[in-house]
């Protein structure tokens, strides 16, 4: 699956699946969505990265968001997908069990982090749908500090 058809992003988020969880990502984040392919451990790297595919020639981390958001660990299948998305420093990939598609939101049905007490950490709020709630990932935060300096040093020396 990839996006060549012109999405306004504006009020558009990629949903995914982890485990039964639905969550999205701002669809002006993800570059590409592909099917799991073999991932190559990466030497050095912290604990939250998987390894690195090959992405069209650019090497590309791939972050086990299942560890941030402290899911029980599960192999990856073949039938996973990767998502390809920005954060504030660099293009990641996230396992993912499935991709749902490309859902439009208006405003009034995303619930900002700030309105939650405690605020969830790594989620920037929760999409209202009829059918339940999405929960919106903030990969701003993804990769802390300490893990960024971490996976740029394995990265260099691999």
């Amino acid at each position: 699956m990839k996006f060549d058809t012109p999405v306004r992003a504006g009020n558009h988020y990629l949903i995914f699946l982890l485990d039964e969880q639905r969550y999205s990502l701002h669809l002006h984040v993800v570059e590409s969505v592909a099917r799991m392919v073999y991932i190559t451990p990466l030497p050095g790297a912290p604990e939250i990265v998987l390894g690195i595919v090959n992405l069209r020639g650019k090497v590309v981390p791939i972050v086990d968001i299942r560890q941030r958001f402290e899911l029980p660990k599960r192999e990856i299948l073949l039938t996973d997908w990767l998502i390809f998305a920005h954060t504030t420093t660099r293009l990641v990939g996230l396992a993912v069990n499935s991709v749902m598609g490309v859902a439009e939101c208006l405003e009034q049905c995303v619930v900002p982090t700030d309105e939650f007490f405690p605020p969830l950490k790594y989620l920037k709020g929760v999409i209202k749908f009829q059918d339940g709630l999405v929960l919106i990932q903030n990969l701003g935060d993804l990769l802390s500090l300490e893990e960024e300096k971490s996976l740029d040093l394995a990265l260099s020396t691999s």
